[in-house]
């Protein structure tokens, strides 16, 4: 152990913490005085000198092991302050300055889909997360992050493993908590033949799992492994994007329910499944517009089950390649754009083309979400306010949506 001390100035975007050189620090915080071994640029194992006033003892057992969480040393209030600064920082760096409201951030074991590694193991297969930058799976079975349906079928995903994995490789268990049960989508498995899928089919019913899909292959299905949005109940395709938790989900609808107010006629972009559009077609007619054709089948399915709604169009499109153009919104009242990281800086040079007066728009991404908010604002619009949630509590990941009004 190295007789160097480091002084933690601030947080890295990955959770780090950072010493001038820069020198980088896993799991430290801003102020404390830390002492180790620098390798590269990188302090592997430091060991706290001076603690922060912010370190608090890890709920998770597992925590020291596990990659899955990252700032879970630190308060909570620490982290809520951290990530609506990543966020205002993000505007800043574009000039942009607004009302930010309370963050929201989802309680402990709420995470109702994980992506789980999965490997047979020598004795017997382990399901977990993968180590803090290591290939090896850690155990979870006390995780504090996810939601207690998927902890207790970590042995039944461990008998899956056992049946499909491989002896070398690696299997990817997307599991999602459901209204009817577990769904489950793997990859990466054994190729699937004819012993394989019985043995497969057999072990969902033994199990209780809602739907069992295998390499985008569905296997079998006890009952439709649905999701309510709204009034409608929907059937998402096998390992679709789903909102991480139900508090997180509610508190990004209120927001953009918000937003759009008394529109008669939205377009949602980047629809999915229609978390946004099929409970604001309670109140107004929707054009739900996604790239993937089998979510909009199964958006669509919900709406034509469901009473009470007002219509539901769909329209499968690239909307990075091919965006709704400007004369195509101008017949919309208001726009939801819900992009995946990267954001969507070929729409929203639409959006700021047409006469629509009203966008909520959500990201995953403070640096495309600042990106595109300042295209919107330097053509016309204003900018309210910016609701934050944390869906991926003690993660390093925000989420935002904001309301904008052309001026």
């Amino acid at each position: 152990m190295s007789d160097v001390t480091h002084q933690i100035t601030r947080l890295g975007h990955l959770g780090d913490g950072i010493a001038d050189g820069p020198v980088y620090a896993a799991r430290t915080l801003p102020g404390e005085v830390v002492r180790g071994d620098v390798t590269g640029d990188r302090i592997e194992a430091p060991k706290i000198v001076t603690p922060s006033v912010d370190r608090v003892k890890p709920a998770c057992p597992h925590y020291n092991a596990c990659g899955g969480c990252s700032l879970m040393h630190a308060s909570d209030e620490f982290v809520a302050n951290w990530k609506a600064d990543i966020v205002k920082n993000a505007l800043i760096s574009h000039g942009i300055e607004t009302s930010f409201r309370p963050i929201h951030t989802s309680p402990a074991n709420s995470r109702r889909r994980a992506v789980l590694s999965a490997r047979r193991g020598k004795k017997t297969p382990i399901v977990g997360f993968h180590g803090r930058r290591s290939g090896t799976i850690t155990d979870i079975s006390n995780c504090q992050l996810i939601d207690p349906k998927i902890l207790e079928a970590l042995p039944a995903l461990g008998e899956l493993t056992g049946l499909g994995g491989s002896r070398k490789g690696e299997l990817s268990i997307n599991a999602t908590v459901s209204d009817a049960g577990l769904d489950v989508s793997v990859t990466g498995g054994k190729p699937l033949d004819r012993s394989l899928e019985a043995s497969l089919g057999q072990a969902v019913h033994r199990f209780g799992f809602a739907r069992l899909s295998w390499d985008g292959e569905v296997i079998a299905m006890e009952t439709p492994p649905a999701q309510s949005f709204g009034p409608a109940n929907v059937t998402p395709p096998p390992g679709a994007f789903l909102q991480a938790t139900r508090e997180g989900e509610t508190t990004l609808l209120s927001a953009v329910r918000e937003a759009v107010g008394d529109a008669d006629q939205i377009v949602d972009l980047f629809a999915g499944c229609g978390t946004f559009s099929l409970p604001l077609a309670e109140k107004a007619s929707v054009h739900a517009v996604e790239g993937v054709g089998n979510m909009l089948k199964a958006l669509d399915a919900g709406w034509r089950h469901a009473t009470g709604l007002h219509e539901i169009t769909t329209e499968t499109r690239d909307l990075f390649r091919n965006p709704l153009y400007a004369e195509d919104l101008n017949r919309f009242d208001a726009a939801v754009i819900d992009p995946p990281r990267a954001g969507a800086e070929a729409q929203i040079a639409q959006i700021a083309a047409s006469n629509l007066p009203v966008v909520a728009m959500v990201s995953c991404s403070a640096v495309s979400f600042a990106r595109d908010a300042k295209i919107l604002l330097d053509a016309g619009f204003e900018m309210d306010w910016v609701q934050v949630v944390d869906q991926f509590r003690w993660s390093t990941h925000t989420e935002q949506v904001a309301y904008f009004r052309r001026r």
